[in-house]
């Protein structure tokens, strides 16, 4: 029995497989779980349409990455912190703060996991940091930390 799957199971198939397994297994195990269904013509051509559409959302989702990835390449933000002799740092700046600073400064809402940071800012002056937007998408933001 050919089985479209709508969860992936493990050593079968990922979702939106066409797999072929015994009756037994499909009638007992597959079907009542709700793992998958009876790969019909129905079910096929419902299959195609899901995956146009996902396909379509992706892409859109690439477009508005790579759209937010230039706004973010020609803007800056300034972060202060406290600093004693010498421009040394008392403490460091997260992501967390480069974050909250590019929401009030530029008006891009950026999650703070998608800023990576090598190393936490412990200096004063100009760095950039990745922004990891899509997978196939990351930006450089220019953060400027000063003295408060």
């Amino acid at each position: 029995m050919e089985i479209v799957l709508l969860e992936d199971v493990k050593a079968l198939g990922k979702k939106g497989q066409v797999v072929k397994v015994n009756d037994g297994y499909a009638r007992n195990f597959i079907l009542p779980k709700k793992l998958g269904v009876e790969a019909t013509a129905k079910n096929l051509n419902d299959l195609k349409l899901q995956k146009a559409n996902d396909a379509r959302i992706a892409a859109e989702q690439l477009a508005a990455a790579k759209e937010l990835g230039e706004k973010i390449e020609k803007s800056a933000v300034t972060v202060s912190i406290k600093a004693g002799e010498g421009g040394r740092a008392f403490g460091a700046v997260s992501s967390r703060e480069i974050a909250k600073a590019a929401a009030e400064q530029l008006g891009l809402d950026i999650d703070k996991k998608k800023i990576v940071l090598n190393d936490p800012i412990k200096a004063i002056g100009s760095f950039e940091v990745s922004v990891k937007l899509h997978k196939e998408v990351t930006a450089k933001l220019a953060v400027k930390v000063v003295e408060a």
